[in-house]
């Protein structure tokens, strides 16, 4: 029977970190599932790791549709959400519902999409009419050519002041769990205090409800430079699966992200 977002509450407030992974086929999917994964992620990131494209930008409803009924059908346990791709939920609300209807269809029990409170009408809908929501916010890749590059956000008083009423505003318009990604791990905990939904940080502090990596980042397998919250757990792991079921225990224990993997 598959983990449920209630479920994933009672865990964050009962201080049992959760563990989230992107995943895109069913073969990870069943081994991150056996490894005790809670949630895995469709990320629009399979743009750049599977597709080859520089940015998230060109990936398609379609493209993430299918990859999200592969890791539906590979995996039993774990909680499954779908990243909505640029340019999916920047619309009417009505049409996002259209958007992310298709995703629930093959297999998702959540949608994520990337804004805070400019968002919030779009959430209010979503929730309203069955569909769980995931905010992101914090450095949202979607948006990387407006941010000028990906660099970390929230550093600057009104700047953080701003995530955290995005945070605040999205839990009020029914967002069930939030992704922090690249901020000071002081405001990742501060948004964590400030809500009562989980948060789950990429680059984010130790402090998070739970922790993501993109599954080719955390195994060392897409090239180029990492971001600084990467860790390569193949390298400790000695396996695919060691790696895995390492990145888990070390995230249950809050031994990641470490102070060098944070800012």
């Amino acid at each position: 029977m598959r983990i449920t977002l209630t479920q994933l509450h009672r865990m964050a407030q009962e201080g049992n970190r959760i563990t989230q992974l992107t995943c895109y086929d069913a073969s990870f999917a069943a081994l991150l599932d056996a490894a005790g994964v809670e949630t895995l992620l469709i990320g629009d990131s399979l743009g750049m790791v599977l597709q080859g494209h520089d940015s998230t930008l060109p990936v398609t409803l379609a493209d993430v549709a299918y990859h999200t009924a592969s890791v539906a059908r590979g995996s039993r346990r774990a909680f499954i959400i779908a990243d909505m791709p640029f340019g999916t939920f920047q619309l009417s609300p009505a049409d996002t519902f259209a958007n992310a209807a298709k995703l629930m269809a093959a297999g998702a029990q959540m949608v994520k999409l990337e804004g805070g409170e400019v968002m919030v009408p779009t959430v209010e809908f979503l929730t309203a009419r069955g569909v769980p929501v995931c905010g992101h916010i914090g450095l949202t890749p979607q948006s990387v050519h407006q941010l000028g590059g990906y660099k970390v956000q929230g550093r600057g008083g009104s700047d953080a002041e701003r995530l955290v009423a995005d945070a605040r505003a999205l839990e009020g318009a029914g967002a069930g769990m939030i992704v922090l990604e690249a901020m000071p791990a002081a405001l990742g905990r501060q948004i964590t205090e400030s809500v009562s939904i989980p948060t789950i940080g990429i680059g984010a502090g130790p402090d998070c409800s739970g922790q993501v990596l993109v599954l080719h980042d955390m195994l060392d397998v897409y090239p180029g430079k990492k971001a600084k919250f990467v860790k390569n757990f193949l390298r400790q792991g000695g396996s695919i699966q060691g790696a895995i079921e390492s990145y888990v225990k070390e995230v249950k224990a809050g031994t990641f992200p470490g102070p060098e993997h944070s800012f």
